[in-house]
């Protein structure tokens, strides 16, 4: 059995919480001044906030860190996460389209995660594909501002597809703060 002999030493940039990643001021996800007004509105707040908290687990590493694994035999990495949520983002606009479905980005089963290597070309490419996939997928949202309304061949609410979207993107930042956390010791929600 491998043992990590060596641990990174916990810490934070915040200095008001020190249970959070970043002070209340500098945090692009604070809205304390106002809320959303309306379910859509919320719903969106909720993406839009755990899309953020993504990005903000991701930055400041290098390729190398970004792609670090969690542990054996895991093949999970911060990096394998950005580029699952882009395979997913088209997955669900998958289940919302009449039309054939569009084909996976990085082909065959797991090599969101598997091709996660840390190399700067590859992390270039997951953030853009992660851009480009969220953008089609709001896109294709856009025009449903009744979250009854049920589409595709599947028939599903969007109120149910913006639902599982928060639930995909909150699970996995769960994820983010672990691996994080055993890349450099950053620590905070």
């Amino acid at each position: 059995m491998h043992r990590m002999t060596e641990q990174p030493a916990r810490w934070t940039e915040a200095t008001v919480y020190p249970d959070m990643w970043t002070d209340p001021d500098d945090d692009p996800r604070n809205t304390e001044d106002s809320s959303p007004d309306g379910e859509l509105a919320t719903l969106q707040d909720f993406l839009t906030n755990y899309r953020l908290t993504l990005r903000m687990k991701c930055e400041g590493l290098d390729p190398a860190g970004l792609a670090l694994r969690s542990v054996p035999p895991s093949s999970m990495s911060l990096l394998g996460l950005v580029r699952h949520l882009a395979e997913v983002e088209r997955d669900w606009r998958n289940w919302i389209t009449e039309g054939d479905p569009l084909p996976k980005i990085y082909g065959v089963r797991d090599a969101d995660f598997d091709g996660a290597v840390g190399d700067q070309a590859v992390v270039d490419a997951a953030f853009r594909d992660l851009e480009r996939e969220q953008a089609a997928t709001d896109a294709a949202l856009a025009g449903h501002e009744d979250l009854g309304t049920r589409l595709g061949k599947e028939g599903i609410a969007v109120r149910e597809l913006l639902v599982h979207r928060i639930e995909e993107y909150a699970r996995h930042c769960g994820h983010a703060d672990l691996l994080r956390e055993r890349v450099d010791g950053r620590v905070g929600q």
